[in-house]
């Protein structure tokens, strides 16, 4: 039984194969295509899909769309009317696109899949179906409550489900244009950040600031009820009827127009996102406290464009309202394609779901992978230079570079998928160096300095350094570091710490051992590694602990601002020469920067990418 799913036409569209109820593939377009989350139908993500599934198009049995176009279209028109004729300008550059694309995606798709040669059936599901079987059905539970939350979906923009074996119903939703996702992204717009790319940006400032207007939101902008779900006051935002998230009213309520991208970030964006994250967190946990009581589960499965938020997810986390947490690791759209291939497998075609107590996800190492003659024919057609050392010698090698302060790019196997690096397509880096994060946001990446780097560290070494007790192998929730692990401030760091506006200062003061993966409130986003999802990347986190008895590296995805993570060995060496990093490991293959090289354009290497 081959089963493909698609989402597209929105954000981040990827594809997705089932095979008799295992996950062969999955894969975002934008790591083919090179544009950051297109949007556009996945050609690549599905040649990519078909070919590691060792399948035809005329071998699919079923395909499947993530969402139900004509329902998200009366959505169109009912909220047009609503607001009529104030969103004249926005409907009239909306309606064209509908009635040429997403109106006829039946068409499209068997259009793209060869016409007549596509045999199989073709299946809609809704949004948050999609959505709900992606957190699900791949999880480790056999019976689970399940949240979803994001911006919208056809009407639908939270829900609060129920999987028990093999089905998966939803209990109950949150309808547009009440939304915390459109809430969230408000603030995103408004503090000069790009909607549906920008959010954890947002997310990685708030611990900036102070949540000073934490009330004046609940106040004015929305009202929450007991049960998670909200409603917000419209005339504060625009995203309905015009062509940005907030109204004037928005503006006038917070001091002034909207940051320009690109600006100074001052006291004001730094509280505002300390603002808004701390009022997501209230929400979520009033979600998840509805869905408790709904279902009555010890598990919790959650997926969506929220569900990325990873510091509420600590958040939740840490009150234990749940035994286990599951958050699918492509929450957002992209999983839309795996959750709606799984829903028609288990849901309606009414498949056994074998549940063993680990999740089915692989490691959500599901992407395409070069084995090393791949690599090296590329490396010799392009006359680079390299090494090779089988694995007793490579591991410490790179240990060894990474305990010198060197920055490693590192490319093995099967790529991620989801928005996360998890040690596939990764850049490397001492976290005990107080350097590092300064150095890989500027001179590597080319991005803000207050973005936070992420751990990875052994499993069985977390809790010595982070106060967590669960495992988190998808890098989807934060964790304070350990107070002994955290390093005392002088009263002249405190006063800097209280009054500085200026986050170059705050960045300067070291907050741990681990300097390079602490963020400024003492948390960090942690990915704990195991031997089942990764062993590769494990045995190098187990040689540099062996090294340096640290058990914890840097990990941040191996690409530049505005770049979709590298997929192709020609990405990683292009990505690695027009970068201060020190060194690639592709498979078993050592690059290193050979001083008398010609200089290469970085210039016209960021230029090629949007900033995100």
């Amino acid at each position: 039984m081959n089963i493909l799913g698609i989402s597209a036409y929105y954000h981040d569209s990827a594809a997705a194969l089932i095979q008799d109820g295992n996950i062969s593939a999955a894969a975002q377009e934008e790591r083919f295509s090179r544009r950051k989350h297109d949007s556009g139908f996945p050609v690549h993500a599905i040649d990519f899909c078909l070919r590691q599934g060792n399948i035809e198009i005329s071998d699919l049995d079923y395909v499947v769309f993530y969402e139900k176009p004509l329902r998200k279209f009366e959505r169109l028109l009912e909220t047009y009317m609503a607001f009529a004729p104030a969103g004249i300008h926005s409907f009239s550059k909306a309606l064209p696109v509908w009635l040429k694309e997403k109106l006829f995606i039946s068409d499209d798709i068997r259009k793209h899949l060869g016409g007549k040669k596509l045999k199989a059936k073709l299946v809609f599901t809704e949004h948050h179906e999609s959505h709900g079987a992606s957190a699900f059905y791949p999880s480790p539970f056999e019976e689970a409550a399940v949240l979803t939350v994001d911006g919208v979906g056809e009407w639908a923009t939270a829900s609060i489900g129920y999987g028990q074996g093999n089905r998966f119903q939803i209990l109950k939703t949150l309808r547009f244009p009440h939304s915390l996702g459109m809430l969230y992204s408000a603030f995103t717009y408004f503090t000069g950040f790009k909607v549906n790319s920008g959010e954890y940006k947002l997310m990685g400032l708030a611990p900036y600031g102070h949540p000073v207007y934490a009330d004046l939101i609940r106040e004015k902008l929305v009202h929450i009820h007991d049960d998670g779900s909200l409603e917000l006051d419209m005339k504060y935002f625009n995203y309905c009827q015009g062509l940005t998230m907030t109204s004037r009213a928005f503006s006038d309520l917070f001091g002034g127009p909207p940051r320009k991208p690109e600006s100074s970030i001052t006291q004001r964006e730094m509280d505002l996102a300390a603002s808004i994250q701390a009022v997501t967190a209230e929400i979520m946990l009033k979600m998840a406290e509805e869905a408790k009581r709904l279902t009555g589960s010890a598990n919790l499965c959650m997926a969506g464009g929220c569900a990325l938020n990873c510091a509420a997810n600590g958040f939740l986390a840490s009150k234990h309202l749940f035994d286990r947490i599951w958050v699918q690791p492509a929450a957002g759209d992209a999983g839309g394609a795996l959750g709606c291939a799984l829903f028609v497998y288990y849901q309606l075609l009414e498949r056994e779901r074998k549940c063993t107590g680990r999740d089915f996800q692989h490691g959500s190492l599901l992407g395409n992978a070069y084995t090393n003659d791949e690599i090296r024919r590329y490396l010799d057609e392009q006359n680079i230079v390299y090494e090779y050392h089988d694995d007793d010698e490579l591991m410490p090698l790179v240990s060894r570079y990474l305990a010198e302060g060197k920055v490693v790019g590192w490319f093995q196997g099967r790529m991620e998928f989801g928005p996360r690096a998890l040690g596939s397509r990764s850049i490397l880096g001492d976290p005990r160096n107080p350097e590092m994060q300064k150095r890989m946001n500027m001179k590597i990446k080319f991005r803000e300095s207050f973005r936070p780097f992420a751990p990875a560290v052994l499993a069985e070494d977390a809790a010595e350094f982070f106060d967590f007790q669960d495992e988190s192998p998808y890098m989807l929730f934060t964790a304070p570091v350990r107070q002994e692990k955290r390093r005392p401030l002088s009263s002249e760091e405190e006063t800097i710490m209280r009054n500085a506006e200026n986050l170059n200062e705050r960045l300067k003061i070291l907050r741990s051992e681990l300097p390079a993966i602490t963020h400024l409130d003492y948390s960090a986003r942690l990915q704990t590694v195991d031997r089942e999802r990764n062993p590769r990347f494990r045995r190098l986190l187990e040689s540099f602990k062996e090294l340096t008895g640290c058990p914890v590296l840097v990990n941040t995805s191996f690409n530049i601002r505005g770049e979709p993570i590298v997929c192709s060995p020609e990405n990683a060496c292009t990505c690695f020469l027009h970068t201060d990093m020190d060194i690639l490991v592709m498979e078993n293959h050592i690059l290193k920067k050979d001083p008398n090289a010609k200089p290469v354009n970085r210039e016209s290497y960021l230029k090629r990418y949007e900033l995100d």
